[in-house]
């Protein structure tokens, strides 16, 4: 190789570098918990693709009981299978648990990791029971709606934009997101399950606590406090719902009570917000 050689390839290889280096620190840089269910999905999803893991061992089956298999609710969460007809499909979920995972954990939730991982927990075991039943190999569709669903119903004035330019409050979002999926996948199934799980818990946590005077039905279990104990500055327990402002606000893919963090470009565009 000659010297010029030497010097391209070398500036090849220092520019892969920083560009590996900022990914690191973008993903040092995501919230503890969505960055383990992030990470967790797009790891335990290649492995399938690329057959290093065998995918009937990783999905949600009565095979639980039958063979004592306790793995299968834990990886049904993380695994999602990756095929030339699903892989489009499977980078907007990945896009929408980043982004609203990351936005709840930073904004309503935000120090207080332990009534967060007590959200994922609750709305996780209610998806696992509804799996089972309704034969439902996999949770990342109904769980990422689960937490899109929660942030849409905290943020539900916020105007948001779909594609062609039509524009609705973030409330509809869920339900517009289903419908697309009906008409291009001819699914929609595991997103009416993750709506009514997402719908449960707030209703159990906020609505009725603070519209019907009833008493708070969901509390954080003490064991999570002591494993995740409160940030300084948070307040424990839940608050009142956010009342986002209306016509969205705050900037960067944040802002209004129950937003925080996620920015970047996407598919759907909020005035303010980046949503999905």
């Amino acid at each position: 190789l000659s010297f010029s050689h030497f010097r391209q390839i070398l500036s090849v290889l220092v520019t892969v570098s920083d560009r590996m280096s900022d990914i690191g620190a973008w993903f040092n840089n995501i919230p503890p918990l969505t960055k383990t269910w992030f990470g967790g999905t797009i790891g335990l999803s290649l492995l399938g693709r690329f057959r290093l893991i065998n995918p009937r061992w990783v999905i949600l089956t009565f095979e639980i009981f039958q063979s004592f298999q306790l793995w299968r609710p834990v990886t049904a969460l993380f695994y999602y299978p990756i095929t030339p007809q699903t892989g489009f499909h499977f980078l907007l979920n990945c896009y929408f648990l980043y982004n609203y995972s990351l936005r709840l954990e930073t904004g309503i939730f935000s120090g207080r990791p332990a009534d967060y991982l007590f959200m994922l927990l609750f709305t996780w075991i209610c998806c696992v029971i509804v799996g089972l039943l309704g034969e439902m190999f996999y949770l990342m569709d109904p769980m990422v709606m689960v937490v899109l669903y929660v942030w849409c119903q905290l943020n539900k004035d916020t105007i948001v934009t779909f594609w062609f330019g039509t524009q609705f409050k973030a409330m509809y979002l869920p339900w517009v997101l289903t419908i697309f999926n009906m008409i291009i996948l001819g699914g929609g199934m595991m997103e009416l399950v993750g709506i009514l799980v997402g719908h449960l818990y707030f209703f159990l946590t906020f609505k009725y606590p603070q519209d019907f005077g009833g008493a708070t039905l969901l509390q954080t279990p003490q064991i999570l406090y002591d494993y995740f104990p409160n940030q300084r500055g948070a307040v424990s327990g839940f608050g009142r719902a956010p009342s986002a402002p209306r016509g969205g606000g705050g900037g960067g893919g944040g802002g209004g009570g129950g937003g925080g963090g996620g920015g970047g470009g996407g598919v759907f565009r909020g005035q303010g917000h980046t949503l999905g």
